[in-house]
């Protein structure tokens, strides 16, 4: 029995143009042929028998080929994706509080509902939409060992929190004796990873399998275990066949294996701000673009653009059903009117220039209300 896939015909003769790889990617061919490789082997990695065994192997092969891609020296623990991550994250570092930037992912905040909320620079400042130095130094002196949460790139707005190779607030945290923590799962694939103490990354923003992520760990003393399986920091039998997707995905190629280059994102971005309003929170990443059309609701383009055969969306796909302004919206002071028709548009390893065009003539289109 096939499914049939409830979405919107695309108007004749067209395929449908897919820009919301910020809530998911499609999954890479590579990553397909790898599961279903995994598949094949079936066996549960934790059983000392034969079968059992070449999962394992298989496991750790993943394992060892996720970190070489990622080029990450440290622990690296598979979960169920980004928001299990966080959460192990949160709740077994050995801390005594934690402090989270005004504009994480709502998986944080739910993670960690007892936290000290670090506000970020507004309009005036030359680091807006960020937490800058003198931000965080307050918050570290009071007493503590601090758990400090801060993303690479905002998944709503495309706001790099983490731009500079150097990263200083991770060195005043590890000066403070803290542990600096980062959700890189806009990031992963687009970005050499930040100087952290642990990371988060998720395998279907980067046309992995939904399903698997992993929290990265500089050492694994960092981490109260809670026995299971892992190396005894989380429960569950571990999903094999995704790891395996998971590596293949990344192996596949970072951005210089994309379907488009950084000419045809300039030229891109360059006909947004013709006809819309892009929302700039400060320094942002290139293939995350949420933008203000004037003239129309984020719902209603939403709906106009679904029926014209192109996807994207109002933001977070946790949040972007709730037609209310975002918590990382208001943080960044973007008002409630701007947020109210902002919509995000985000590129991925499929995307195609002829992708692009189609939708500037479809936004220019409904911008001018035809």
């Amino acid at each position: 029995m096939s499914l049939s896939l409830p979405h919107s015909p695309s108007p004749a003769g067209k395929k449908r143009i897919y820009l919301d790889h910020a809530a998911t990617s499609p999954l890479r061919p590579e990553a397909r042929a790898a599961m279903e490789e995994g598949w094949r082997i079936w066996a549960n990695p934790s059983s000392p028998h034969s079968e059992g065994r070449a999962a394992r192997a298989a496991l750790e092969d993943a394992r060892a080929r996720i970190k070489a891609a990622l080029k990450w020296d440290g622990e690296l623990i598979f979960t169920s994706g980004a928001s299990e991550a966080i959460s192990l994250a949160m709740s077994r570092a050995k801390v005594d509080r934690k402090l989270i930037s005004a504009v994480e992912h709502e998986a944080v905040f739910r993670a960690a509902p007892d936290a000290e909320v670090l506000p970020v620079a507004g309009c005036d400042s030359a680091f807006q939409g960020e937490v800058t130095e003198e931000i965080l130094a307050e918050a570290l002196k009071r007493p503590g060992r601090a758990l400090v949460a801060i993303q690479t790139i905002n998944s709503e707005t495309g706001s790099h929190q983490l731009g500079n190779a150097r990263n200083p607030l991770a060195e005043m945290v590890r000066e403070a004796n803290g542990l600096f923590l980062s959700d890189c799962s806009q990031s992963a694939c687009e970005y050499r990873l930040p100087n952290a103490d642990m990371i988060v990354v998720s395998a279907h923003k980067l046309g992995g399998p939904i399903g698997i992520g992993a929290l990265l760990v500089r050492d694994f003393a960092m981490l109260e275990p809670m026995g299971g399986h892992e190396y005894g920091y989380r429960m569950g039998t571990e999903n094999m066949p995704a790891a395996l997707g998971f590596a293949a995905a990344l192996e596949a190629g970072g951005t210089e294996s994309w379907a488009h280059d950084v000419d045809d994102v300039r030229a891109f971005r360059k006909s947004l701000w013709d006809h819309g309003e892009l929302v700039h929170p400060g320094n942002n990443c290139w293939h995350i673009i949420a933008v203000a059309m004037p003239t129309l609701s984020a719902a209603a383009q939403l709906m106009r653009f679904d029926s014209m055969g192109i996807s994207v969306s109002a933001g977070s796909a946790c949040s972007s059903g709730t037609l209310k302004r975002s918590r990382a919206m208001e943080a960044f002071g973007i008002d409630e009117d701007t947020a109210s028709r902002t919509i995000r548009v985000s590129l991925g390893w499929n995307t195609t220039r002829e992708d692009m065009d189609r939708f500037i003539e479809a936004y220019s289109q409904l911008a001018r209300g035809a």
